[in-house]
Formats: structure tokens, C-alpha cells, sequence
């Protein structure tokens, strides 16, 4: 089944095993078959990689007794999120790549839909935004702003200072989910809306994405940085475009952050702008 792969699921992990666990099983479950799983786990030196733990083993099995190739590597010493995205990026070998946090809830379709969604559209990429149910009754109308793609994605450009900036704002808390419900959209009539950046759960073209520059900007970076995956988006958004798909299936486990220091956030330094150099997948 692994030779049909359509999709790598990339999912870089630190430290998180029984999160771990529940994200491979919520992808044991998916009914798309032609899936492949790459994961890269920097957790501390000193102590087992994550998917040693017993948890993680037990879904591991599930997995490959499914027919699913999962390939576990252990990425160290950390150079940084950016260069452990590189890293993941490099494995990747089919048409399409998933890059998903290691603290994600999936519901079992959704990779599926995400895929027909990539192929109907031919773009960089489609996000499914994570919803946060701890804020379930937190209604913020204020940020549920949602614009749709009423025809094809088409590239946009997008940065830190543009007005498109603040769609964000739709994915903080449960915004999205509230927006879905009262407008009654469901898998059966699923659509696509413009984003400024999806975090999370992010289903690229991965030719597209690496004609993007990949997150090969890892070395102009500190180590201690965030916001990687969104100047990729943006660089990806601008060349071939980008845009969510609502109604999302993913849910965020809410744990604490991996990345504790953010005073370096990517697309804030960094230009949306290719460098001149060539690409360095390392």
C-alpha cells in the first residue's frame, strides 16, 4: 500500500509522546489509504525518542499491520523549527505532503477531504485550522470574519502589514467552529476561504512547495525562532496560492507550546522574497 502513497504525513515531535500517540491514532483511523508517515522526534538527548514509548509503539503497530509504512527517525541535535521542517520536507517522496502537529485530532475523513480539495483546486495548499473546544463558549463575533473563494484559488500576497494580515484572527480560539455551525456548513457542502496563514494541520502540494523554497530559509534564522511555517505559506500563498477548508476536522489538544521562545518570528525578519541561493533541503 506504502508504494501508492499519495500523501506524507510530516509530523515533527519533541517531547510529547501520549500526544503523539493519539495524533498516529486519529491517523490510523483516516479513510484515505494512501497515506505515509514520516516522523521526526527531538526529544531531549538524555531520555527515549517519543516513539519509543509503549503508547506510541501500540499505534505504530495498528499502523504498518494496516498496510500504512511509517518511518520514525530520531533528529538531533535541534537547529531549530525551520531546519527540522527542512528535515521532515527532504523525506518526503509523494505528490502531496500533510504537515501535522504532533498534538492534533483528526476526524477520519478529513485527509481525504483535504486531498480532493488540492487536486480540484490544483494550489500550493490547503489547511484545515484547529479548533480549540476549551473555548467553545467563548463567542467572539468580533473575529469570526470569514471570505470565501467564490471561484478558483488564485495566488495572493500576503504579509505581516496588509490588511489580509488580520484573518487570523478566524482561527484563534473556536472561531472557526462557531462560524461553521451557524452557517450550517457541513462535509456535504464543504468550501474554501481566503487565509493570512493556517497552523497546525496544512496539506501541501509538495512540487509546489518546494519551488517555493521549502523552509530552506532554516539558516538564515536563530535557532530559537517561530513562525516558520508561516513565511512558507506566505512564499507558497504568493507563487500558486493557498486557502482553508471549512468545515475543518481537526482539533487542537490545547497542551503548552514546544517553541517557548518567540522573540524571532520568521515572517516579521525574513523577506517574502526568495533568496538568490539554491535550494538546500539538509
Amino acid at each position: 500500500m506504502s508504494a501508492n502513497a499519495v500523501v506524507d504525513v510530516l509530523i515533527p515531535t519533541c517531547n510529547r509522546a501520549g500526544a503523539l500517540a493519539v495524533t498516529l491514532a486519529s491517523l490510523a483511523a483516516q479513510t484515505l489509504a494512501g497515506i505515509r508517515i514520516v516522523v521526526s522526534d527531538q526529544s531531549d538527548q538524555a531520555g527515549p525518542a517519543g516513539f519509543e514509548a509503549p503508547e506510541v509503539q501500540a499505534v505504530l503497530r495498528l499502523l504498518r499491520a494496516g498496510g500504512r509504512e511509517v518511518l520514525c527517525l530520531r533528529h538531533l541535535p535541534r537547529r531549530g523549527m525551520a531546519e527540522q521542517r527542512a528535515f521532515l520536507l527532504s523525506q518526503a517522496r509523494s505528490p502531496y505532503c500533510l504537515f501535522l502537529d504532533d498534538d492534533v485530532l483528526l476526524e477520519p475523513d478529513l485527509v481525504e477531504r483535504m486531498l480532493r480539495a488540492i487536486r480540484e483546486q490544483r494550489c500550493g495548499f490547503v489547511g484545515s485550522a484547529l479548533h480549540g473546544l476549551s473555548f467553545i463558549d467563548d463567542i467572539r463575533p468580533h473575529q469570526q470574519v470569514i471570505e470565501f473563494w467564490e471561484s478558483r484559488v488564485e495566488p495572493e500576497t500576503v504579509t505581516p502589514d496588509s490588511p489580509a494580515w488580520a484573518r487570523h484572527h478566524l482561527h484563534s480560539a473556536a472561531n472557526l467552529w462557531h462560524v461553521q455551525t451557524r452557517m450550517g456548513i457541513d462535509r456535504a457542502r464543504s468550501r474554501l476561504y481566503k487565509v493570512a496563514w493556517i497552523g497546525g494541520c496544512v496539506l501541501f502540494d509538495t512540487a509546489k512547495l518546494r519551488d517555493a523554497g521549502g523552509f530552506d530559509f532554516w539558516r538564515e534564522l536563530p535557532e530559537a525562532h517561530c513562525g516558520e511555517d508561516v513565511l512558507a505559506q506566505l512564499r507558497v500563498m504568493e507563487r500558486h496560492g493557498g486557502c482553508g477548508l471549512i468545515p475543518s476536522g481537526a482539533y487542537h489538544m490545547e497542551l503548552p507550546t514546544t517553541v517557548t521562545t518567540r522573540e524571532v518570528d520568521a515572517p516579521k525578519v525574513l523577506p517574502l522574497a526568495l533568496a538568490a541561493a539554491g535550494p538546500d533541503h539538509g
